[in-house]
């Protein structure tokens, strides 16, 4: 089965050969990929080195957290994007974006305030869990609509912490 995943504005073109053979634009990757005790921590060992992460169903994908960084994926089946885009369709960006915590942790900081203008990559709001810092970035460019924490609230998983719009 082959996906299109869009990371960051970029395609990838992945081909899943079994349980333990990737293909990502054409390079062939050994893989064993696994979740931790029923939580949403995962772990991958992609050729040999090894890598954890917090993944988190989203309306429009998933939310991937991998050494601090929240990075927002959608997966596509190859052939229904080729068919939408044959028929000229094409999905409407959303009016708002909500930024929601990826695992539960204490607010440090939030270097935004309503109304500001953000790009892609610009961080929103550092949130401090099992010890380690994350920089919770925007993943496109808009204006804080709505800010709904503040520096010492503890947060819980998926909570709103705010909006760009």
């Amino acid at each position: 089965m082959k996906y299109v995943t869009t990371i960051a504005e970029r395609e990838y073109l992945i081909e899943i050969v079994d349980d333990h053979q990737i293909i990502v634009d054409g390079k062939s990757y050994q893989v064993d990929f696994d979740s931790v005790s029923d939580q949403p921590v995962y772990t991958l060992i992609l050729d040999g080195h090894s890598y954890e992460s917090y993944v988190y169903p989203d309306e429009d994908g998933w939310q991937v957290l991998l050494y601090g960084s929240l990075y927002l994926i959608t997966v596509e089946d190859e052939r229904e994007k080729r068919l939408m885009a044959s028929m000229g369709s094409r999905v409407a960006d959303r009016e708002e974006y909500y930024l929601r915590a990826p695992m539960p942790g204490l607010v440090i900081s939030v270097p935004v305030v309503e109304g500001q203008q953000v790009e892609i990559g610009d961080v929103l709001v550092l949130l401090e869990s099992m010890k380690m810092q994350n920089e919770l970035k925007s993943p496109r460019p808009g204006k804080v609509a709505r800010v709904r924490v503040k520096p010492g609230d503890r947060v819980e998983l998926r909570q709103t912490l705010l909006s760009v719009s």
